[in-house]
């Protein structure tokens, strides 16, 4: 017969207690507090005034400096050699510089770019490329979306033709980050317009080749910090040792490099959403409205118990995919769901905290229509929402 349960061994909730998922360990908190001191010391000071001129180069050499731009990249090119969940907790912890162009910058030089040179370049290319860019010396960018070709990557019409031992490409490519800034670009290209999917190449072009060009710096509603290009490639050549991986073979490489792509954009968003949920729950407990404080009111509370429990299911489920990608699985239609739901959440959850904020959340000092705005981009950006549900359905044979 078992006896009552007396008082003092009630385990009360603690609703305040740090939690830390089964991913993380002791050497991910530490990595973690040193990224979130440089965000706070020497990014979010300069937030305000990036917004307006974008960030220098002088944050790719500087975190290159402190090792955060090759936390998962092999040791033999600069890198630490971390594993996958390093490369979360930087995109994590960026949201603190307060500037979502900075950290989309970031994201495209060590998680788009720099991961298809290290899976298919040859060690002449690693050498060449990667090991600066780990250094911050050298700066990425990646050439996928054109005027007329955007989810339809199929529909990229930037050829590049054999001549010799040389190739010529032609061509322009559109939204690029980090175009203006970069010093070479992973260009996807058409190889043999008659192939198909096996049709297209990845060639990895030096940003001062003769025929490139920096057409124009885009303006757009929100990730103002970032430069976003128009590039042209006008007779370009450039040598066969710049194909990047197989001849034929650059779609299913591009497919691949969406992937982790799509992941790390996912944790940025619940991230995001987060400090702007905490934010605005200062906000909410200092102020006043009809006696009291606006947080005490049942219809704000429930409001953020709403955004509360949408943040953790995205959080949820971007670490057990994390986790499955970690260890060696390929959950495309888990990465998608994440992606799709991430991206989702972070709009509403910037949304909301602006109607919290009331006339407040529309002015430009309080800081939450930036999120908002620089948050909608994840829903276009490395996969629209409708090619993520397309992506999601087809999985299931429909």
């Amino acid at each position: 017969m078992r006896m009552a349960t007396s008082r003092s061994e009630i385990v009360k909730p603690d609703f305040a207690a740090g939690r830390r998922h089964f991913i993380f360990g002791d050497e991910h908190d530490q990595l973690r507090e040193s990224i979130r001191a440089f965000a706070l010391k020497e990014l979010a000071p300069h937030a305000d005034e990036w917004e307006r001129t974008t960030f220098p180069d002088s944050v790719f050499h500087r975190m290159g400096e402190l090792g955060f731009l090759g936390l998962d990249k092999p040791e033999r090119y600069g890198g630490q050699g971390g594993d996958y969940y390093t490369s979360l907790v930087l995109a994590e912890e960026l949201v603190h510089g307060d500037s979502g162009g900075l950290a989309m910058g970031v994201a495209v030089h060590t998680d788009m770019a720099m991961p298809p040179i290290l899976a298919f370049g040859s060690e002449e290319q690693k050498r060449e490329w990667v090991v600066p860019a780990i250094a911050g010396q050298r700066i990425l960018c990646l050439g996928i979306t054109e005027p007329d070709a955007g989810s339809d990557v199929a529909g990229i019409k930037t050829r590049a033709v054999r001549d010799g031992d040389e190739y010529v490409i032609n061509g322009s490519k559109t939204y690029i980050t980090n175009g203006h800034r970069a010093d070479a670009i992973v260009l996807v290209t058409k190889t043999d317009p008659d192939a198909g999917y096996d049709g297209f190449t990845l060639f990895l072009v030096p940003m001062d080749s003769p025929g490139v060009t920096r057409e124009k710096r885009l303006e757009k509603l929100g990730m103002h910090a970032s430069d976003t290009a128009l590039l042209a490639f006008q007779d370009v050549r450039v040598p066969e040792t710049a194909v990047l991986g197989e001849v034929g073979k650059g779609f299913y490489h591009i497919m691949w490099e969406l992937q982790g792509e799509r992941l790390i954009g996912a944790a940025g968003c619940v991230a995001g959403a987060q400090k702007c949920f905490d934010r605005t729950l200062r906000y909410a407990l200092e102020r006043k409205a009809f006696g009291r404080e606006i947080g005490r009111f049942q219809v704000i509370r429930h409001k953020f118990a709403e955004m509360a429990t949408k943040i953790e299911t995205a959080r949820q489920l971007v670490y057990t995919t994390a986790w499955r990608h970690q260890n060696g699985e390929y959950p495309v239609r888990e990465i998608s769901m994440a992606k799709l739901h991430a991206a989702r959440i972070a709009v509403e959850v910037a949304d909301e905290c602006i109607q919290i904020h009331g006339g407040a959340g529309y002015m430009r000092e309080y800081g939450v229509e930036r999120v908002w705005r620089d948050m909608r981009l994840n829903r276009i950006g490395a996969g629209t929402d409708e090619i993520m549900l397309d992506v999601i359905g087809r999985s299931y044979g429909l």
